[in-house]
């Protein structure tokens, strides 16, 4: 509305300036009797002057009139564009900007501006996701230094005391005449052997690092048949595995065998690692006490990661329980192979 006035000043003046030339070719240089048709002549009762002067001022109020209105909406057309781009509405200004309203001029820029916002975005969204997979490789790698610490200061001091513990009650109760609070008390010792040893099997690293899964498998195993009170029976071959899915098929393990010294009371125990049909399958078998599927919420936690875990590598896990029977935890995964052209090859 500002722009109304000074436009209206303009085209009055402008429209003067054209309506006095016409009059000078027309009538000549201004007199009062070469110019009096302006004021002797009337039209619909007032002077041809009069109605020239309101011609002007009409024309020049309707078109600052018209012009503002233009100007405002190419400026609230270009303010949407600029809002689109504000919210990545890549479509909105795509089309916004290529309208025959605007100038190509302006059309050319708004689209160099939309690719520029676009190549930034993309470098920031980068940087972040750069940054986050930084910043949570260091907290992993912080967890597992401080789970490793733990294992240890766990096995050289709470461990070490369990075992001496252990011995001199199983000296105390050799005796024919050994009092039965001491045999409960032995029990009580090897069962907290048992949560010890499985509380240090779970804090041991995820990561095979450089070694396969069966060799990861094996030294686990050897250890295990070194602290513990039953029977461990292996058959582990070497499979081809992407790492990821080795990774998760060791902590699979981890897990399992966690649980089974934890909860089973299992005198055997089966690991199982080969490769049949095109799977690799993992089998964990023992005859402890079992449970029945509403009866588990005291193992539910690990379940449910070995069955998360599964899911994540595109396997198959299979939980099968029997009460006084014992346990099975048996996961599948899918071996991708990569497919050669034998042709190519004899060619190449």
């Amino acid at each position: 509305m500002r722009q109304i006035l000074p436009r209206s000043l303009f085209f009055i003046t402008l429209f003067a300036l054209i309506v006095f030339s016409i009059l000078f070719a027309l009538l000549g240089l201004p007199s009062l009797k070469s110019w009096a048709v302006l004021w002797q002549d009337f039209i619909a009762g007032l002077p041809l002057g009069i109605w020239l002067l309101v011609l002007m001022l009409a024309l020049s109020v309707g078109i600052s009139w018209w012009t503002e209105s233009l100007s405002r909406s190419k400026v609230q057309e270009i303010e949407e564009i600029f809002q689109a781009l504000l919210r990545n509405e890549d479509n909105t200004v795509v089309q916004a900007a290529n309208m025959k309203t605007l100038p190509r001029n302006l059309s050319s820029s708004i689209l160099k501006l939309q690719k520029l916002l676009e190549t930034q975005r993309k470098s920031l969204t980068r940087i972040a996701n750069e940054r986050a997979e930084t910043q949570d490789q260091i907290i992993q790698e912080r967890l597992i230094m401080e789970r490793q610490r733990l294992a240890r200061e766990l096995h050289d001091s709470v461990s070490q005391q369990l075992f001496a513990a252990s011995m001199l009650l199983s000296s105390m109760t050799e005796s024919e005449d050994a009092q039965p609070g001491l045999l409960q008390t032995e029990k009580m010792v090897q069962q907290a052997q048992l949560e010890m040893r499985a509380l240090l099997l779970h804090l041991r690293p995820a990561a095979l690092h450089d070694k396969s899964l069966r060799q990861g498998l094996f030294e686990l195993v050897s250890e295990l048949k070194e602290k513990v009170y039953f029977t461990i029976d292996h058959k582990l071959e070497e499979v081809p595995l992407q790492k990821g899915a080795e990774d998760h098929l060791f902590r699979i393990a981890q897990e399992t065998l966690s649980n089974t010294l934890r909860h089973s009371k299992a005198t055997e125990v089966h690991i199982l690692f080969v490769e049949r049909d095109n799977f690799a399958i993992l089998r964990i078998q023992d005859n402890g006490v079992g449970f029945e599927s509403e009866q588990s919420k005291s193992t539910s936690y690990g379940l449910k990661h070995i069955e998360e875990r599964a899911i994540e590598i595109g396997a198959t896990s299979k939980i099968v329980s029997v009460p006084s029977e014992g346990t099975i935890v048996e996961v599948k995964v899918p071996i991708e192979r990569k497919k050669t052209d034998d042709s190519n090859l004899i060619s190449g």
